[in-house]
């Protein structure tokens, strides 16, 4: 028995075991669209990274109209780095359809992907300004460290977010998102981690260190205890206290750290708090739980 691969009506039978849209709780729906603002953000910067373009080229039918991201472009990528970026784009493009299949959504908020945001990132980590300053597209390493910054923060809310649901269907969804997303995030600090010891052109910084500080200013925004780690941490902090390598962050249980949306929100726009918009969301996040807290703030 043979499975037909072309398009049309017989290629859906190649994915009959997975997901199906269907109808949520009502009290899920938020809590579903929120990492829409998540999803909007990795898709653009991997289908920029890869291809040179986004989500107004790749999949337009997506975007509801928000406009076209800040500063995004081509970054240079060696071939194995590409090829793989370029599957996290369009898997990124697929986590958009479920989520806006399964509820509403809202439209691409506009986004900064601009070099600039990424060096101003860095540089706090390091509470230093780099010279020059960071560039994520500039080549392969850098690129990684940039996605570094984005995954294991929508993964980590996927976690949060999963307890609170009520329907199978969310239930089901979201479990399915965080299985990829942690996928992608354990392939960039696998990638990553194989370069740890190396430094950082022209820094003299190595590729550890900078996941380290990239680690520290997540942990200090978010304003929690540790849930966030770099590749090579005190034997104490590794996988039953006994190892320092670190590929996949978790706690002591080496089960999966959660955030809030509000956590998610201060590392996001980089300013330390959910109502004060920046960094890769000059204007904030959509949907209504990223809104209600740039409405607090309007209101007091």
């Amino acid at each position: 028995m043979s499975i037909s691969l072309c398009r049309g009506s017989e290629s859906q039978n190649i994915h009959e075991g997975g997901y199906s849209p269907g109808k949520v709780a009502a009290g899920d729906v938020d809590s579903v669209e929120f990492p829409l603002n998540l999803e909007y953000l990795e898709a653009e910067f991997f289908l920029y990274g890869a291809l040179g373009y986004g989500l107004d080229r790749a999949a337009p039918e997506l975007v509801g109209g928000g406009p076209t991201p800040i500063g995004a472009k081509k970054a240079k990528l060696d071939s194995v780095i590409q090829e793989i970026i370029l599957e996290f784009a369009y898997q990124e493009v697929g986590h958009i359809r479920a989520i806006k299949e399964t509820v509403p959504g809202f439209p691409r908020p506009q986004l900064d992907l601009s070099a600039r945001v990424f060096a101003q990132t860095i540089d706090a980590a390091f509470d230093t300004k780099l010279d020059p300053p960071f560039d994520p597209y500039a080549n392969s390493v850098n690129y990684l460290l940039a996605s570094y910054l984005i995954p294991y923060v929508g993964l980590t809310g996927y976690v949060g977010t999963n307890a609170g649901l009520q329907s199978q269907t969310a239930k089901r969804l979201v479990a399915g998102l965080l299985g990829v997303e942690s996928g992608q995030d354990a392939v960039i600090r696998a990638l990553l981690f194989e370069r740890k010891s190396e430094k950082v052109k022209p820094y003299s910084y190595t590729v550890a260190e900078f996941t380290d500080f990239i680690s520290t200013l997540r942990n200090k925004l978010g304003h929690t205890p540790v849930v966030d780690e770099g590749l090579v941490v005190d034997k104490r902090l590794g996988a039953e206290g006994l190892v320092k390598g670190n590929i996949l962050a978790a706690d002591k249980y080496s089960v999966a750290y959660a955030r809030t949306p509000a956590q998610i929100l201060r590392i996001v726009y980089s300013s330390g708090s959910e109502s004060v918009p920046g960094g890769f969301y000059p204007h904030g996040g959509d949907g209504n739980i990223a809104l209600s807290f740039l409405n607090y703030t309007k209101n007091y």
